[in-house]
C-alpha cells in the first residue's frame, strides 16, 4: 500500500503591511512594543481589497509549479481549505483548478475548519492517496480575516494577518510519511470565534451593521470577526496538551523522540504557555508569526515551508503538528519525514 508523504510546501502573503505603529496610532490603542509583548507580532499581512483568499492560494501554488516541485497535470486532488471564500456558491476550489490550468480529471473540493484546517487537510490527502484515489494531492490553505475586522477592535486587528499557503502530499512506495491522526470537536465553543451575521442563519441587514464598544474598548458590529480572547486561551491550553499526548501514545514515540513539534502559530503567549504545559524543549518548538501574524490555516505550512528551506529537517525526522481554534476543533497528526 503507498504511504501519504509531504513532498513540498509554499506560502504566499498579500504586499500590504500592517505594523505595530500603525495600530498603535488607532485611537485607545496599545503602544507598538506593548503590542509586541502581548502577540510576540511585529506586523502582518493584509489582503488588497479586490484580494481574496483564493488568490494568495493560487500565487502559492504557482510557486511550486515554477519551482519545478509539482506539475499541474500531476494533480489527481484539489483540497482548499477557507473561511473566506469567494462565493457562496460555487466551491472554489473549482475556480482554483481552472485558473491553475489542473486537470479536468482531478477532484475538487472546499473545507470550512480554521485553524485546524491543515491537519484535517492532510488526513483527507492521507486517505485519497492510501486508498488509491489519488497519487498526488494539492492542499490550498488561504484565509483572509482582515475582511472581517473591525479596525476598532485591537483583541483581533492586533493578531490575525492574511495569507496562503500550498503544500504537496503524493503516494511514495516505502515507509514513513504521515502516521497516526486525532482529532477533537466541541460545537459549545462555537460562539467563542465567530462572524455572527452574514450567513442564513443571520443575514446581514443595517442592524447587524450597527457598531457597539464592549467593556474593553473594543469596536466591532455583527457583521465583524468576535474572538473571546480568554476562552480559546483556555480551551487551547487544554485541548491541545491531551490531544498531543494522545497522539504521541497512538504513535507509540515518546515526546523526548520528537525532533519538531509543529503547533498552531495562534501568537507567542499561546505558544508559550503551551511549551510550559508540555514541558518540551522550547528548541523543538518552531515560532512563525513575528513579520506574518496568525494566518489560520496557513500557519503550519509556513512553518514546514520555512523548515524546508532552511534544511532542518533530514530523512527520518519526527515530527508531530497539532492545529486548534475556531469551532472549538483540533486536529493533530504524526509524521516520519521521507
Amino acid at each position: 500500500m503507498p504511504r501519504a508523504i509531504i513532498s513540498a510546501a509554499a506560502s504566499h502573503a498579500p504586499e500590504r503591511v500592517l505594523t505595530n505603529d500603525e495600530l498603535a496610532a488607532r485611537p485607545g490603542g496599545y503602544s507598538a512594543e506593548q503590542i509586541f509583548e502581548k502577540t510576540g507580532i511585529r506586523e502582518r499581512r493584509i489582503a488588497a481589497e479586490d484580494e481574496c483568499a483564493s488568490d494568495l492560494a493560487v500565487t502559492a501554488a504557482e510557486k511550486l509549479f515554477d519551482s519545478g516541485r509539482l506539475n499541474a497535470e500531476e494533480v489527481d486532488y484539489l483540497l482548499f481549505c477557507t473561511q473566506s471564500p469567494d462565493y457562496f456558491l460555487p466551491t472554489t476550489a473549482c475556480v482554483i483548478q481552472d485558473r491553475l490550468g489542473l486537470p479536468r480529471t482531478c477532484g475538487a473540493i472546499d473545507f470550512n475548519q480554521g485553524c485546524s484546517g491543515f491537519v484535517v487537510g492532510l488526513s483527507l490527502a492521507k486517505g485519497l492517496i492510501e486508498s488509491g484515489q489519488a497519487r498526488c494531492v494539492l492542499l490550498l490553505t488561504g484565509d483572509t480575516y482582515s475582511k472581517f475586522i473591525h479596525p476598532g477592535d485591537r483583541s483581533v486587528c492586533t493578531v490575525f494577518g492574511d495569507g496562503a499557503a500550498a503544500t504537496v502530499v503524493r503516494a511514495h512506495e516505502g515507509s514513513g510519511g504521515l502516521g497516526e491522526f486525532v482529532f477533537g470537536t466541541d460545537g459549545r465553543g462555537a460562539k467563542q470565534l465567530m462572524v455572527p451575521a452574514g450567513g442564513l442563519r443571520q443575514p446581514r441587514t443595517e442592524e447587524t451593521a450597527k457598531e457597539d464598544e464592549d467593556g474593553d474598548g473594543n469596536v466591532r458590529s455583527s457583521d465583524n470577526l468576535y474572538m473571546n480572547g480568554r476562552e480559546i486561551f483556555r480551551f487551547a491550553i487544554t485541548a491541545a496538551p491531551k490531544s498531543i499526548r494522545a497522539l504521541l501514545a497512538k504513535q507509540e514515540w515518546t515526546a523526548d523522540e520528537l525532533d519538531h513539534l509543529v503547533l498552531h502559530q495562534a501568537n507567542r503567549f499561546m505558544l508559550d504557555e503551551l511549551v510550559k504545559r508540555l514541558k518540551t524543549d522550547k528548541d523543538r518548538v518552531p515560532y512563525e508569526f513575528e513579520n506574518r501574524g496568525n494566518t489560520v490555516s496557513s500557519t503550519i505550512p509556513i512553518v514546514l515551508e520555512r523548515l524546508i528551506e532552511e534544511e532542518r529537517i533530514q530523512s527520518g525526522a519526527k515530527l508531530l503538528l497539532c492545529g486548534f481554534g475556531v469551532g472549538y476543533s483540533w486536529a493533530g497528526c504524526t509524521v516520519e519525514w521521507v
